[in-house]
């Protein structure tokens, strides 16, 4: 057998798809040391839903928006995040912002939507402001004397722009470090170049389940034969095989194509790893980065006001953005399908999950030695709430 070419350095690193081919040549997987057992109150307990949000949710750099989503100087987007309406701007000087999306007056939504603006306007009391935060008028001025205009702006959340993503710390007044937070994943993030991808598209919805308990669906390829069996995920991946690399707390997956075997009677083609895997990637704690040859689904996950219920962001990037309407035409059959295994496959099942966690009498759940992903997962949630595992 021809020799593959050797290791390039990054995310299309072909070490990676030596490993994986070798995985599916030899009908295993990557695997933990051992089961792992979980209990039930590490998914439905109120008080532990209110430490994941108080100590991890609001003290983390969560990701946005991505970047290409307000790419020009001026645009703008408005999302809620953990029900905070959060404004994300670029003003005209290009640099990015996130604002609590409240009048400091009297606290209604200065901004909705998205678009191109370089001031809002409270429809309350027509208080404006700049796309950089600043208090720019005070209708009926004379009631309002020896208040400094400057000293109202909107709040801005710790905020950076990094690797084509803008994240932000939900705590005002706290220190944001993102490179300190991606540690050595920031050079993989880098060598994707999500920078220069394009925005294409979003869904958001609800679901009766863990937040915890959704990620843990895109850490396994266990289930894909059985949730996924009648779409491409389940007929062009090799079932219940991946690869696992921790990250500290955040992880990398590749579940294998079917044809990663073609690279055996043809080692001249692509090793990219792209070409040869679904790329997923978890960035602790509560977004997914899964990579395709043509683009990158971005899924942010979190608590929706009770322990198993949660909100789902699903957006699309175009690893070539679109320049043309055949192009964007295209691309919307690539969402639409991709949206439609996670909406219609994914979260069809979860809540069935959802419910056995709520009302399930047995005392713990069991994690398979092959869903490494999953138990890194857990086992780092576990670490920072202080919960016993087995």
């Amino acid at each position: 057998m021809t020799v593959p070419p050797q290791p390039q350095a990054g995310a299309v690193d072909t070490e990676l798809t030596r490993r994986a081919l070798q995985l599916v040549r030899d009908k295993t997987t990557d695997m933990a040391a051992d089961v792992l057992r979980v209990p039930l109150h590490y998914y439905r307990d109120a008080k532990v839903t209110e430490l994941e949000e108080s100590q991890i949710l609001r003290r983390t750099p969560l990701a946005i928006v991505a970047s290409a989503q307000v790419a020009a100087p001026n645009d703008y987007v408005v999302r809620s995040v953990l029900g905070d309406s959060l404004l994300v701007t670029r003003d005209k000087d290009g640099r990015s912002h996130v604002f609590l999306n409240y009048c400091r007056h009297r606290g209604a939504k200065p901004a909705c939507g998205s678009g191109s603006a370089t001031r809002f306007t409270c429809p309350y009391h027509a208080w404006t402001y700049r796309n950089d935060g600043k208090l720019l008028t005070v209708p009926g001025g004379n009631g309002f004397c020896g208040m400094d205009k400057d000293d109202y702006g909107l709040v801005e959340l710790p905020n950076q722009e990094r690797h084509g993503f803008i994240w932000a710390v939900l705590t005002a007044g706290a220190e944001i470090d993102v490179d300190a937070h991606l540690g050595d994943l920031g050079p993989e993030l880098a060598g994707l170049d999500y920078a220069t991808f394009g925005y294409h598209d979003h869904r958001e919805f609800e679901s009766e389940v863990s937040w915890k308990g959704a990620l843990e669906a895109f850490a396994e390829s266990y289930h894909f034969p059985f949730v996924h069996g009648e779409s491409l995920i389940g007929q062009n991946t090799v079932a219940n095989t991946s690869i696992h690399d921790r990250f500290g707390r955040h992880h990398r997956m590749g579940f294998p194509f079917n044809w990663i075997t073609n690279l055996d009677a043809d080692p001249g083609g692509s090793w990219d790893v792209r070409d040869n895997m679904g790329l997923i990637y978890w960035i602790y704690p509560n977004l997914i980065l899964a990579n395709s040859p043509v683009g990158v689904e971005v899924i942010d996950i979190l608590p929706a006001g009770s322990p198993t219920r949660c909100t789902v962001r699903h957006s699309w990037l175009a690893r070539m953005p679109a320049t043309d309407d055949a192009t964007r035409a295209g691309y919307d059959t690539i969402f639409a399908a991709v949206h439609a295994a996670v909406r219609d496959e994914d979260f069809a099942m979860l809540p069935q999950c959802g419910e056995g966690v709520r009302r399930g009498q047995h005392d713990h759940m069991v994690i398979g030695r092959n869903e490494i992903g999953v138990q890194h997962m857990i086992r780092v949630f576990a670490d920072e709430l202080g919960i016993a595992l087995s």
